[in-house]
């Protein structure tokens, strides 16, 4: 006789994964009303509701960090995701460059005539393989989240079906993006092999009290995972691929990407290496470092010599994830601190850049070399200021979120003697300042070429100009006030949470 068993599913938190609801279940509702409306939205309809969503995500993530304060970190959904401040900041972060993102996209469709809403459905799935990134306490939970984020974030970069150029970097995104999903999951498997589990808590509990004798299995997974995040984040030498999407993809797609895509990609590694495998932090902090480095020096050396804006910032990115990675290769809270400001203040000064980008690209999105901000500062002189203010955010000048956030990792890795990798920082930050001063003097100095009088003149939309002025608004408010930023962030250092 067999007996029936009743079966027993996970327990599941379903507040605590609000805003992952909110996001998914956003995204579906705007494709399936979408679908149902023949006639179209309104003008803006599309941004509208997709910046309410991800506002709500927002609201709802504030909601969950009084509890979080209130009640510690806990495990939601069996083990699999955390709720901790350390993901609810990460998340925040992600819905603030959604809302900023979709003001960008919102006229850059129309003017480009492929407004729909697809792209908006993509940038909110988007958003919540970032959470779920962000949040994960399991490596194959993980996976899911970064191919999610992924998966979206190729149709953003080959939406634009007129130019040819978004559609040869989808393709080389997607081909290289494979690659380092093979690696990653292959090294899941292999750590896996030597811990006996994928729960993030498990494995270091595992490491911190087990010895392993052949460790020879464990420390291949971990070069297998480090190359699989290493190119998410495009550290050098995974970064071939960044320079050709950045300037291939639409520039409100490539803003987004460099700002939540990156913040994701960084949550899972400072899970992954900062907690979970702390025990063997002797073992892959040298090769953090040594990734630290050439991320640094090429990232800032190479950008100087590119005379394509976007290809300037795709390298200004790299050299930005070389800042980063110092901060987690402090592996200490105020290195984990610092990449939690550092992701914050850039997400949302590349944003405004990006925005600056998208308006003098005009119609066509295709003009974004040098010479087309000759002269921006008489032609328009607020949007110029705008740019400037967010190009010395990114240099580290004072009084800019970006020089509290590089004095944050660059403090984290002195505290930990790591005064070498310090010193490399600081002269990269030098030189990529260059870089940031090249297109300045261009706005400011340069006198326009020839025919530019006849050239269609930089309109600046409503939409995008409330994301622009939101972000240089931050960008200061930052500068000038950093303790609400810091004390956040101090909060927010990643614990994982337990079955």
């Amino acid at each position: 006789m067999i007996l029936a068993q009743t079966f027993q599913g996970p327990s599941v938190d379903w507040w605590a994964l609000s805003p992952l609801l909110v996001l998914v279940g956003g995204g579906l509702a705007l494709m399936v009303v979408a679908a149902l409306t023949p006639r179209g939205w309104p003008s803006g309809g599309y941004a509208f509701c997709t910046a309410t969503i991800a506002g709500a995500a927002l609201v709802l993530h504030g909601f969950l960090w009084d509890d979080v304060r209130d009640e510690g970190s806990q495990s939601i959904v069996a083990g699999a995701l955390s709720l901790d401040g350390f993901s609810l900041f990460v998340g925040a972060t992600i819905c603030v460059s959604v809302i900023l993102a979709v003001l960008l996209l919102d006229d850059y469709l129309r003017r480009e005539e492929l407004d729909g809403v697809e792209l908006h459905a993509m940038v909110l799935m988007a958003a919540a393989g970032g959470v779920v990134l962000a949040s994960a306490s399991d490596l194959v939970v993980l996976f899911l989240g970064l191919e999610t984020l992924s998966l979206a974030l190729y149709v953003l970069t080959g939406s634009h079906l007129r130019r040819i150029g978004s559609q040869e970097a989808a393709l080389k995104y997607f081909v290289l993006g494979g690659f380092s999903s093979a690696f990653l999951l292959y090294g899941i498997a292999l750590v896996y092999g030597a811990t006996g589990s994928t729960n993030l808590a498990e494995i270091g509990e595992y490491l911190a009290t087990v010895v392993v004798l052949d460790d020879s299995l464990l420390l291949a997974g971990f070069a297998l995972l480090l190359v699989g995040l290493a190119f998410k984040v495009a550290a050098v030498p995974f970064h071939w691929w960044t320079p050709d999407v950045y300037q291939g993809a639409p520039s409100p797609g490539t803003a987004f990407m460099a700002s939540a895509a990156k913040a994701a990609a960084f949550a899972a590694l400072l899970r992954v290496f900062v907690v979970a495998f702390a025990p063997y932090r002797e073992d892959w902090q040298p090769v953090l470092m040594v990734l630290a480095v050439l991320t640094l020096l090429v990232g800032s050396v190479v950008a100087i010599v590119q005379t394509n804006v976007k290809r300037m910032l795709a390298y200004s990115s790299i050299s930005h994830a070389g800042f980063i990675l110092v901060g987690v290769v402090a592996a200490s809270d105020r290195g984990t601190a610092g990449v939690l400001v550092y992701l914050a203040a850039y997400a949302v000064m590349v944003l405004g850049t990006f925005g600056v980008v998208t308006l003098v690209g005009r119609a066509g999105d295709g003009d974004h070399s040098l010479d087309a901000y000759r002269g921006l500062s008489r032609a328009r002189p607020v949007l110029a200021l705008a740019l400037t203010v967010l190009l010395l955010a990114q240099a580290g000048v004072p009084l800019t979120s970006g020089f509290v956030a590089k004095l944050g990792v660059i403090g984290a890795a002195v505290d930990e003697g790591d005064y070498a990798l310090a010193i490399v920082a600081m002269l990269a930050a030098v030189v990529a300042a260059f870089l940031y001063l090249r297109i300045i003097v261009s706005m400011y100095l340069a006198e326009p070429l020839p025919g530019d009088d006849e050239r269609a003149p930089v309109k600046v939309p409503v939409s995008a100009g409330v994301a622009i002025a939101l972000a240089v608004g931050f960008t200061l408010l930052v500068g000038f006030l950093p303790g609400w930023l810091l004390d956040l962030a101090n909060d927010a250092v990643p614990a994982l949470a337990g079955r």
